[in-house]
């Protein structure tokens, strides 16, 4: 079951919910402004953990988000090597069902771990307090394995109410305060007032509305990383 949320009404809704500066340009544009800094350095490894929304449903594999966010870091200077351990339709019960296994699985261990979750939580009307529960599982597990760790935000979208909003929206930024996580407070402020972004389906971000998101969120994701170690 593919993530349910965004629809045109939807995104005007909630784009009332963000900051009034404009959306930054996609990173391919950056680069064209600015010479890409040389990759340097110990490599950098990071697991993207989530939904479609990380998987790139409807997109060529090349076109997800943590591909093309690596992308973005190197452009930055940084040695990066994202693992891609999203799964389309994931919700934040299965997520942290198979936390275990796609970290004991990873080669070297990751210096940052980037959870994104929750949409499909709201499609399948799922209390809130499942999905806070999940979360705080998935950052208490990271915490004791000592992983850095990056949290997506999401808004509940408006149709689901006043009370489910209430009780939604705070989850992200509690728990990541309470485990120390950096936070991007909605991984989707970028597009959310660009519905030519989404796809057809008025769910998932186009290419180049991956690259907006990626550009929204790649210092953000710099910032989160931990000191490199000395060479």
């Amino acid at each position: 079951m593919k993530l349910y949320w965004l629809t045109a009404v939807a995104l005007m809704s909630l784009a009332g919910c963000g900051s009034d500066a404009p959306a930054p340009a996609p990173s391919q544009a950056a680069a064209a402004e600015a010479p890409a800094a040389a990759v340097s350095g110990p490599e950098r490894r990071i697991l993207a953990i989530g939904d479609s929304l990380f998987a790139g449903y409807g997109l060529a594999q090349n076109q997800a988000y943590p591909v093309r966010l690596e992308a973005a870091l190197r452009a930055q200077g940084f040695n990066a090597r994202i693992a891609n351990a999203a799964v389309s339709g994931d919700t934040s019960a299965q997520i942290r069902q198979r936390l275990t296994f796609a970290l004991d699985n990873q080669p070297v261990k990751p210096e940052l771990v980037i959870v994104e979750l929750g949409g499909n939580d709201m499609l399948r009307g799922l209390p809130p307090e499942e999905t806070r529960a999940n979360l705080d599982a998935i950052l208490t597990e990271l915490g004791k394995r000592r992983h850095k760790v990056l949290v997506m935000g999401m808004l509940a979208a408006p149709n689901l109410g006043p009370d489910y909003r209430a009780k939604f929206d705070p989850i992200f930024p509690a728990m990541a305060k309470k485990h120390g996580a950096a936070l991007v407070p909605f991984f989707l402020q970028a597009i959310i007032d660009k519905p030519e972004m989404v796809q057809s389906d008025r769910i998932h971000p186009t290419a180049p509305g991956i690259e907006l998101l990626v550009a929204d969120t790649v210092d953000d994701v710099a910032k989160a990383l931990p000191p490199a170690p000395a060479s």
